[in-house]
């Protein structure tokens, strides 16, 4: 029971080596999406299998045990190991737990504070221009009751030619259209949720980048201006960036010369199966073992309140 529960929490670590090669060879449009759904697939898997494990050491305690009509001790394995790794998943569940709320309030927290900043300036078409010299430009999800918008500083507008602040607008508004940044916030919760998912994020980020890259080429049909475009724009802001939501876009992110090489390199996109199969055979893997382990913990469960025999 215990070998099998810990599979799901091993296999994220083979998701970063992966996710370098999915950038590389997959369409970003596919890649934002096969990384993410990767990351939110495993990190439930390590929530789901922390809290099974968690069942030795609960159903040690004789109230919690009455409470689960238990007529003898949950047999797991070596009682010493089991409740030492019972103990352990206790402990990395509530620290998963604490840190995904906490950071999560603070996300909500900053996305209300960006919104108020730019309360009752006039916005067009969903474009609003802040007067401010320093150059910046982002792409700010909706709250409850504020819509999702482009926020561009007079300084970045005066920063770049007329083409290249099309190339801009395009990129920012396919953050929006795409819905790029509950990607980002999906990829951002699952690395709370075990640390080898929080190196995947800056891939799935880079990913969202790169498909808002491709959407402003397509839009303004010349790949070398929306190159130039972006390294403009990144070279031009000379200041950290305003305290915004992490998981709010922006042109100026990210590994901007790979961004830039791979507008100018026209390279085509490499097959999408081979990296399917490998993904579906990693969450395959992990879901399996989840499953067996759950199973073989319900089967001791079970047992111990006397409606199975032992053998």
């Amino acid at each position: 029971m215990i070998a099998l529960l810990l599979v799901p929490l091993v296999l994220p670590f083979a998701l970063p080596p992966l996710a370098r090669r999915v950038v590389d060879r997959v369409r970003p449009e596919a890649a934002l999406w096969v990384l993410t759904s990767a990351s939110a697939a495993l990190a439930v898997g390590v929530v789901a299998c922390l809290g099974v494990l968690l069942l030795p050491v609960a159903l040690s305690v004789p109230m919690v045990a009455d409470l689960a009509h238990l007529i003898q001790p949950l047999e797991a394995g070596p009682p010493t190991l089991v409740m030492a790794v019972s103990v352990f998943a206790g402990g990395a569940l509530a620290v998963t737990c604490i840190t995904a709320v906490r950071r999560t309030l603070s996300e909500m927290r900053r996305l209300r504070a960006a919104h108020g900043d730019i309360a009752g300036l006039p916005d067009a078409g969903g474009l609003c221009v802040v007067d401010d010299t320093h150059p910046d430009a982002y792409a700010l999800p909706g709250g409850r009751r504020s819509p999702s918008l482009v926020v561009v500083t007079t300084g970045m507008l005066r920063a770049l030619t007329p083409d290249e602040r099309e190339v801009l607008l395009a990129h920012e508004r396919a953050h929006l259209a795409g819905r790029h940044h509950l990607f980002l916030a999906a990829a951002q919760l699952a690395g709370w949720c075990h640390p080898a998912l929080a190196a995947v994020a800056p891939h799935v980020s880079f990913s969202a980048e790169r498909a808002a890259d491709e959407a402003a080429a397509l839009a303004t049909g010349d790949r070398t201006l929306a190159a130039a475009a972006v390294g403009h724009a990144a070279l031009a802001t000379t200041r950290p960036r305003a305290v915004l939501p992490s998981f709010a876009p922006s042109a100026v992110t990210g590994p901007v010369p790979a961004r830039v090489k791979a507008l100018l390199a026209h390279a085509p996109a490499r097959r999408l199966a081979p990296v399917l199969l490998a993904f579906v055979v990693l969450i395959g893997l992990a879901g399996t073992s989840a499953l067996a382990g759950a199973a073989s913990v319900h089967r001791g469960v079970e047992i111990a309140q006397g409606e199975l025999p032992r053998h």
